[in-house]
């Protein structure tokens, strides 16, 4: 979890995790300032949450993410 401009422990843009504040699951879009931008999967509103509060997604948790995001890849328009 380490990149140009990331800092330590903060998770990579793109990777999942999960808000220990309320236990819901985004994909990091990056930051706000001190803040983590996460976005849930299968879209909907972006939320922030403070780093020290996040903690990594579990392999069954991206698992069950990543199906829910294909599962909106592939709806048909309404």
């Amino acid at each position: 979890m380490t990149g140009e401009g990331v800092e330590p422990g903060t998770p990579e843009p793109g990777s999942f995790a999960v808000d220990g504040r309320d236990g819901r699951v985004g994909r990091v879009v990056g930051r706000s300032g001190p803040l983590v931008r996460l976005r849930p999967p299968g879209g909907g509103p972006e939320w922030e949450c403070p780093p020290e509060a996040l903690r990594a997604a579990t392999p069954g948790v991206v698992l069950r993410a990543r199906v829910t995001e294909i599962n909106r890849e592939g709806q048909l328009p309404r």
